[in-house]
């Protein structure tokens, strides 16, 4: 397997674009409407957020993804159309009006949005720009769309693979927004995949629940789950590759490539938190099993008083036991160990549960640098975890303190 360039149009088969239309009024250089279209049917599938509070794209998409099958994704940024009035009829419409453009049927649209909640969405200027948004379609058109759903998001998210399936070359790539209510079941954050690969809508969801959970499902920015997360996928099938219909071989080669994709585009979330000035990677190894490690880890990353230390670029490391602690999960205390890592060094700061004497201006060295990690090992069993957060700072509570303005 291997990283490549393209984006969601690197299989395939597939075309993307980005332009303005006036979702967001106060810059009207931002790009935001997204559209991602295949030459031909796809069988498709989506896991959502599990807030009870589902924003209308959401029930609209679940809904047209009954029939295993799409053709095009729409999303808009600047409007989560989330408890907004007329929510569904405006995400139908919006589905509608690209159908129309694209000679499809509505229900062959995959449709989300991304932005502030509780504000009816402004259907009209999706409608009166959709057509010029089919014109901007490119094979080249990934970067655009990626830049259209961005919200308080620096940095562009895409990502693509290239792998061996029975003889032929397949695809998958993607593209995703994520900087803040990042705490994913599955998601607080948008992923739009694609895949020259031919599989079943079976296999297609097995896939994408199993890369969630090692993947998207392992960050948190803030501890915030959204209201319109979603992961979607659609395959072409012009790879040529016999369907994937069941586990096997093939199912296992398609489903590590789409893992290595979705932990790339999730890391890079986590690094791009809002106001964030560090990338922790939290890993925990020797709990009872991986289930345990993953919710030491998580506790950890998503610790506010760890999150305030790494700001701090302070080796406080009782934060992290403390944050284990709380977890939930049973172990021993005096089975733990912690170290702190970065490219400017190595320092163990707990053994067996206890302070040892270290650094702390070498400490403080260490923690300065842009990625951090966490090593925590245990005595306890076998299980293995990675997890990504971010630390919190002064600029994320000015960027969600006037969020709406």
């Amino acid at each position: 397997m291997n990283f490549i360039n393209g984006g969601v149009c690197a299989a395939k088969g597939f075309r993307a674009s980005g332009i303005h239309v006036g979702v967001k009024t106060s810059n009207t250089e931002k790009k935001d409407l997204a559209l991602i279209v295949a030459d031909c049917d796809c069988t498709a599938s989506a896991v959502y957020t599990k807030n009870v509070v589902k924003a209308a794209p959401l029930i609209i998409s679940k809904e047209h993804l009954k029939n295993g099958h799409a053709r095009a994704v729409l999303v808009n940024s600047g409007n989560a159309n989330a408890c907004a009035p007329d929510g569904e009829e405006n995400a139908l419409r919006s589905c509608r009006a690209a159908a129309s453009a694209l000679g499809l049927n509505a229900d062959d649209i995959i449709v989300a949005s991304t932005g502030v909640i509780g504000q009816r969405l402004p259907v009209e200027v999706i409608e009166n720009g959709v057509g010029e948004l089919v014109t901007q379609l490119s094979y080249d058109g990934s970067k655009d769309a990626a830049a259209a759903i961005m919200t308080t998001d620096l940095v562009m998210k895409e990502c693509a693979v290239e792998f061996e399936i029975g003889g032929k070359a397949v695809r998958i790539g993607g593209i995703a927004k994520g900087s803040g209510m990042i705490h994913p079941n599955m998601g607080t954050m948008l992923a739009f995949l694609t895949t020259d690969c031919a599989i079943s809508p079976v296999m297609i969801e097995k896939a994408l629940v199993d890369a969630a959970k090692v993947s998207f499902n392992r960050i948190s920015v803030d501890g915030d789950t959204s209201t319109n997360d979603m992961l979607s996928l659609l395959a072409n099938g012009l790879a040529g590759n016999d369907e994937i219909i069941e586990t096997g071989a093939d199912f296992e080669v398609f489903a590590y490539a789409m893992n290595a994709l979705c932990v790339d585009l999730a890391v890079k979330m986590a690094s791009d938190g809002e106001g964030a000035t560090h990338l922790i990677t939290c890993t925990v190894r020797g709990a009872k099993s991986e289930d345990d490690a993953e919710t030491l880890s998580k506790s950890v990353i998503s610790s506010t008083l760890t999150k305030a230390a790494i700001f701090g670029a302070d080796a406080n490391w009782g934060r992290v036991l403390c944050a284990m602690g709380y977890s939930g999960i049973e172990f021993d205390p005096d089975s733990v160990s912690v170290t702190f890592e970065s490219d400017a060094g190595r320092i163990m700061v707990c053994k067996n549960g206890r302070g040892l004497p270290f650094d702390e201006d070498n400490a403080k060295i260490i923690l300065m640098e842009h990625d951090v990690t966490i090593d925590v090992t245990m005595d306890e069993g076998q299980g293995e975890c990675t997890c990504w957060g971010c630390d919190i700072t002064y600029e994320y509570i000015k960027i969600n303190g006037d969020y709406r303005t």
